[in-house]
């Protein structure tokens, strides 16, 4: 009888290992259920990330608009940028071409005023040129006249004191005054002496600052 309690338990451990054997299973129902348990934390998660696409969709739509909008904004300024630019340059073309046909016919006209000047200057040089050569041509002919006037005189004087020589005759000095001029002798006035005839010179002279007239012999 001692020895049955031994028996007796030294059962339980058989127990314990139909317990162990039977426990086994139970990891693979918690396996199954964490399964279960991501499945249903992806099946929650699902509508958040449909619902952060669909914002960002549409912020990338706005985004695309917003682009579209600008680039046609862009496109509109650099067209109306391009119109001024074509409308300035026009009227600064237009500025030019009449600076330059104003500075082409202000030319013209002061080179046709130069060319009168010119050619008035040309004429009055001309006309002095003509006038200095009349006055030299009138003096030339007096400076000859008085020339031939004093030689004729030079001549007379010395035929005459020739023919003083000859007859020995010594004229008197006369009075000479300045402006004299001879007078026409009358038959009274011729005197003979030894048979010769000698005529009296007269000279009327003009004395100066007066109307006064003496005849001089």
């Amino acid at each position: 009888m001692g020895g049955e309690p031994e028996k007796a338990e030294a059962a339980p451990p058989e127990d314990a290992a139909v317990v162990k054997a039977v426990d086994p299973p139970a990891p693979e129902e918690k396996t199954d259920d964490s399964k279960a348990l991501v499945l249903v934390e992806k099946v929650a998660d699902s509508p958040v990330e449909k619902g952060s696409g669909s914002i960002n969709r549409d912020a990338v739509l706005a985004r695309v608009e917003t682009e579209k909008k600008e680039s046609l904004l862009k496109a509109w300024e650099e067209n109306e940028k391009a119109k001024v630019e074509n409308w300035a340059q026009k009227k600064l073309s237009a500025v030019s071409s009449w600076e330059k046909t104003k500075k082409a016919s202000v030319e013209a006209e002061l080179t046709k005023v130069e060319e009168s000047l010119e050619k008035k200057k040309a004429e009055y040089a001309e006309k002095k040129k003509n006038k200095v050569a009349a006055i030299h041509k009138t003096a030339e002919e007096k400076r000859a006249m008085l020339e031939a006037k004093k030689g004729e005189d030079l001549l007379k004087v010395e035929e005459l004191a020739a023919k003083h020589r000859i007859k020995g005759f010594i004229p008197k000095k006369t009075l000479g005054c300045f402006g004299a001029e001879e007078l026409p002798l009358p038959l009274s006035l011729f005197i003979s002496v030894n048979g010769v005839v000698y005529a009296r010179t007269l000279v009327r002279c003009v004395l100066p600052m007066t109307s006064q007239i003496i005849i001089c012999g």
